[in-house]
């Protein structure tokens, strides 16, 4: 018995690295594909040409073109590696706060955290000013986004919500309320940034640049271990409150513990990408339907997904009104409220 049950488990393990493996591999030919396709179309071997030169000058002699090395290196590599960035964090933290809600249709966009990410990001970008550098546009968006959860967290006790579509509906009232102070924002902002700022709300990884990606990498990383760390006890929350204070768990604080973190991840990521909806709320669940349940095996499976998700969102963005850049927000607000609907059709 102890022979076959480690033999399944075994076979478990293998299945899980195979899986992970070919979403990596996945996700290596996602970015290829990205940083190939354009109004330029560079060939995937010269992509990885010079990506190799620049890892290590003189590896391969060059049979593409400066002008090739230009748009590769400095345009849609960073362009490719933001997407990737965001749709992981953005994944992460829609299955990360499904788990402590329990309920399905929790979101960063739907919870009104990534309206407060976009509120913080406003401010800094129309009226502060970038006092701190760099830093001045994600600290901001963190301090909205973590503004905007404490808001949401209050409305529900404040209305009761107790259930898990009460607290979806107090996230949307709170959305509406953040967004319509950020519109004011912008209304009493300089009209010459207003326009650049309307098109960075829709969604967009234009703006990537090497320089940038250190910080969402720097939140990610550090926040999806601990997220990781923890999902032994994200898969005790899904069970219920008490289960999880049965086996030890401190219910209250793991809970403000994975708000916080969301608040944190999503306002960075939505200071470099703008508002991009429902890829939280889809992802995990399109996870769930290749891993299961379990979050030790969702968790990287949603990073996974949502990053090559978000590649291939902002590759349709990119083809459908060449050579113009459609806001990557529309494309995944369009598949998002589709997924909404379709979701919503299933039975319990």
């Amino acid at each position: 018995m102890a022979a076959g049950t480690q033999r399944s488990a075994s076979r478990t393990r293998s299945g899980v690295v195979l899986s992970l493996g070919l979403g990596v591999l996945a996700l290596v030919v996602s970015v290829s594909v990205a940083v190939s396709l354009g109004a330029v179309h560079v060939p995937a071997g010269a992509v990885w040409g010079i990506l190799g030169n620049r890892l290590a000058p003189g590896l391969i002699d060059p049979f593409w073109s400066k002008g090739h090395t230009a748009i590769v290196w400095d345009i849609r590599f960073p362009r490719a590696l933001l997407a990737a960035l965001v749709g992981a964090g953005l994944a992460l933290v829609g299955a990360s706060l499904q788990a402590v809600t329990r309920n399905p249709l929790a979101d960063p966009h739907l919870l009104g955290i990534s309206a407060g990410g976009a509120f913080g990001a406003i401010l800094a970008l129309l009226h502060t000013g970038l006092f701190l550098g760099l830093l001045t546009v994600p600290l901001l968006a963190f301090a909205g986004a973590l503004g905007a959860t404490a808001l949401v967290l209050a409305v529900t006790r404040l209305a009761a919500a107790t259930s898990a579509d009460r607290l979806v509906l107090a996230g949307v009232a709170t959305s509406f309320i953040i967004m319509a102070a950020a519109n004011l924002l912008i209304f009493l902002g300089d009209p010459r940034a207003t326009h650049t700022v309307v098109f960075w709300m829709l969604g967009g990884l234009g703006l990537a640049q090497w320089g940038h990606l250190i910080y969402p990498l720097a939140i990610l990383l550090p926040c999806g271990a601990w997220l990781m760390a923890h999902a032994r006890d994200l898969n005790a929350m899904t069970i219920g409150d008490e289960t999880a204070a049965t086996l030890g768990l401190p219910v209250a604080r793991f809970r403000l513990q994975v708000f916080v973190l969301g608040a944190l991840i999503t306002g960075v990521m939505v200071a470099f990408s703008g508002m991009i909806g429902f890829v939280g709320l889809m992802v995990p669940h399109i996870a769930r339907r290749l891993t299961g349940g379990d979050y030790t095996r969702l968790l990287p499976a949603s990073a996974l997904i949502g990053g090559i998700f978000l590649l291939w969102a902002d590759i349709a963005a990119r083809r459908i009104m060449a050579p113009e850049d459609m806001p990557i927000g529309i494309i995944t607000g369009l598949t998002g409220g589709i997924f909404f609907v379709v979701l919503l059709r299933r039975k319990p």
